[in-house]
């Protein structure tokens, strides 16, 4: 199992990114699973940033608005379209699949899923 993640880069504040994750040899039907986008800094802790499932998507307070994620199943494929960005926003981005089902059934968590090997965003002001 692989997810690959890429897009990220160094960009002004106020500009965008599109982050792409690429899963290969999911090993359920990949509808079944919760698919999200984390990100972390060396200051603090892996924060959950979207997620999507067949019900739909939900997103953490501080990028609603400016973050939207998708998936293409006939691609296999996450995208993470970030407008608007905000130097707060620099972070290593990961991609993450959990065959949960749903996502309120399970989450992708460090022990329970799949993860990407992540993508460096940075945000100048």
């Amino acid at each position: 199992v692989q997810l690959v993640e890429s897009g990220g880069g160094s960009v002004e504040a106020g500009g965008s990114l599109r982050l792409s994750c690429v899963t290969n040899n999911l090993p359920r039907t990949y509808a079944l699973y919760c698919m999200g986008w984390f990100r972390q800094t060396l200051e603090k802790a892996r924060e959950e940033v979207a997620l999507i499932d067949a019900d739909g998507t939900t997103y953490t307070e501080s990028v609603k608005g400016r973050f939207t994620i998708s998936q293409d199943n006939a691609k296999n494929t996450v995208t993470l379209q970030m407008n608007s960005l905000k130097p707060e926003d620099t972070a290593m981005y990961y991609c993450a699949a959990r065959p949960s089902g749903r996502c309120r059934y399970g989450r992708p968590r460090p022990d329970a899923g799949y993860w990407g090997q992540g993508t460096q965003v940075t945000v100048s002001s």
